[in-house]
């Protein structure tokens, strides 16, 4: 059995962590600074990771071929899945003629695009996350913008900025359960705890927004929709993560912020009419539609809600889970030895491939796709017509999607991104601070809270330990805070930009504008935290 080694360069951390830093460096070099597609940046990333994990790291060949097959395949699925599903689901809105009467329904309530984001972007994407999360939210929230007439990029970006406070608690709350099982501290602790960084983050996040869309003064003439969004989701989320749990906070959360917006909406209308530079000019008056057509036309996000909630229900969950192919993948499973202080014990690195074909989310989406093309008579034939031209699409996003989740699990399963967690931790009385820039790095790394969290949960708890810190906070912190690195991903930012529809050489250019933004909020969640564990320990919830 292979033992991780966390200092191979000179038995030094300092030279370790430069080393272990080189793949992502990679990354953003060829993104960020040569514009190169994501594809090629993921690919040149997983070399670097390849020749520096056997290299210097020491990692046996057929490990580190094996966590990268890993890795890959679960960027196909169900990552990868999930985008494919959601955007046949909007291919098969759009092809009906019945996004249309999507778009008059909105627009009905406000053909303001500062307004139109927050509500789809924000509110509806909240909602989703909250029930399918994996890449699902930023997928048809972006492509529903884009079709009510945002230019494609800024569809992207808007979304991305709007899919940070929800993440934390995604997919039926499995980042902080997840949290919870490695840690081993109370769930419920950790959900109170996350629940009100997040609830600050939900307070941000609207504004923030259309800050970013119009300026700071053309924002404040929509303050009372963007306050009644705002107070409602992070009220009910603070309300919910600490008498609850986490399972069903954001979709409670999202509701209650999409009913204020729309109440707010119904009463109240901006003074003047904000449009983007670009964007296609709504009309000036929208058709009438009856209760029967619009109905009709939501039907595919309705059943998308009812399939995706009905397959999160316990008792079907775990019918389906029943036919899930766990594989424990050759030649890796329990052949890497962690140690201390990842953990807090010598244990083996287990590596279960699961490949649920029937009770992932992506299942879920796809079919409520196909029962949505019945409903609206579409022919078998043209349905799968839609499959495949999404399936063309996408090619290219889901070569992106593989190699960045085969980088994370090679440098994972190496131990190189222990290397810089355990850079993070040697900062001392700051730590608080660093530990939200440790799980900013973990999201942006593997593209999930619930991966970060399972990587860096014991790290952050262990540290916190030693530095005589409160363990809820710095292990919250690492959930928190995590959901800002998301928007750069490069997963995320290939979700988005094939949901929009844009080609692969804008991914470049959408992660160097979405970075700044990032690095922004993920130092300000930083200040939070030192706050939280200097000023206001007394708000941390004890383990």
């Amino acid at each position: 059995m292979w033992e991780h080694n966390y200092t191979p360069i000179a038995d030094s951390l300092v030279w370790s962590t430069l080393v272990s830093a080189i793949p992502l460096a990679v990354l953003f070099y060829l993104l960020g600074v040569k514009r190169k597609p994501s594809w090629v940046a993921g690919l040149s990333g997983l070399g670097a990771a390849l020749v520096l994990a056997v290299g210097l790291y020491g990692m046996p060949v057929p490990q580190a071929a094996a966590s990268m097959v890993n890795g890959a395949a679960f960027g196909l699925f169900p990552i990868g899945w999930i985008v494919i599903a959601s955007l046949i689901l909007y291919r098969v809105t759009l092809d009906t003629g019945k996004f249309e009467i999507i778009k008059d329904s909105i627009g009905a309530l406000s053909d303001d695009r500062r307004l139109q984001a927050v509500l789809i972007g924000f509110a509806f994407g909240a909602f989703i996350e909250g029930a399918a999360g994996f890449g699902t939210p930023v997928a048809v929230a972006a492509a529903m913008l884009t079709g009510l007439g945002f230019p494609p990029f800024y569809a992207a970006f808007i979304c991305l900025v709007a899919n940070t406070a929800p993440v934390a608690f995604g997919s039926l709350g499995i980042p902080v359960v997840t949290l919870a099982n490695v840690t081993g501290l109370p769930e419920a602790a950790l959900s109170s705890m996350t629940g009100r960084l997040c609830g600050l983050i939900a307070i941000v996040i609207p504004a923030y927004m259309v800050v970013i869309m119009s300026g700071a003064r053309r924002a404040a003439e929509v303050l009372p929709p963007i306050a009644a969004c705002s107070i409602a989701f992070a009220g009910v989320l603070i309300l919910v993560t600490n008498t609850i749990g986490p399972e069903v906070a954001v979709i409670l959360a999202s509701i209650a912020a999409l009913v204020a917006m729309v109440l707010v909406m119904k009463v109240w209308k901006p003074a003047e009419v904000f449009r983007l530079e670009g964007d296609v000019e709504a009309p000036k008056e929208h058709r009438k539609h009856t209760t029967g057509e619009l109905v009709g036309a939501w039907i595919p996000y309705i059943l998308l809600v009812v399939f995706v909630l009905a397959w999160r229900y316990p008792p079907i969950q775990a019918l389906l889970n029943r036919v899930s192919l766990p594989i424990e993948v050759p030649g890796l499973h329990n052949t890497i030895m962690r140690l201390p202080p990842l953990v807090a014990e010598p244990s083996p690195y287990a590596a279960v491939y699961n490949f649920q074909w029937l009770s992932g989310a992506g299942t879920s989406c796809f079919l409520a796709a196909f029962a949505a093309s019945l409903v609206l008579g579409m022919s078998p034939a043209r349905f799968a017509g839609v499959v495949g031209s999404v399936l063309k699409q996408l090619a290219k996003p889901l070569l992106t999607i593989a190699s960045v989740l085969a980088v994370a699990y090679v440098m994972n399963y190496a131990g190189m991104t222990t290397t810089l967690g355990l850079a993070f931790a040697a900062t001392g009385a700051v730590f608080p601070f660093f530990s939200a820039m440790l799980g900013w790095t973990g999201v942006f790394l593997t593209g999930s809270d619930t991966a970060s969290n399972a990587l860096f949960g014991t790290l952050q708890t262990v540290t916190a330990n030693a530095l005589d810190l409160n363990p809820i906070l710095t292990t919250s912190t690492n959930a928190a805070t995590g959901v800002m690195g998301k928007m750069i991903s490069l997963q995320s930012i290939a979700v988005a930009v094939a949901a929009t529809g844009m080609a692969s050489s804008q991914e470049g250019r959408l992660f160097r504008i979405t970075l700044k933004h990032s690095i922004i909020l993920a130092l300000f969640m930083g200040v939070v935290t030192m706050i939280f564990a200097y000023v206001l320990p007394q708000l941390v919830p004890q383990p």
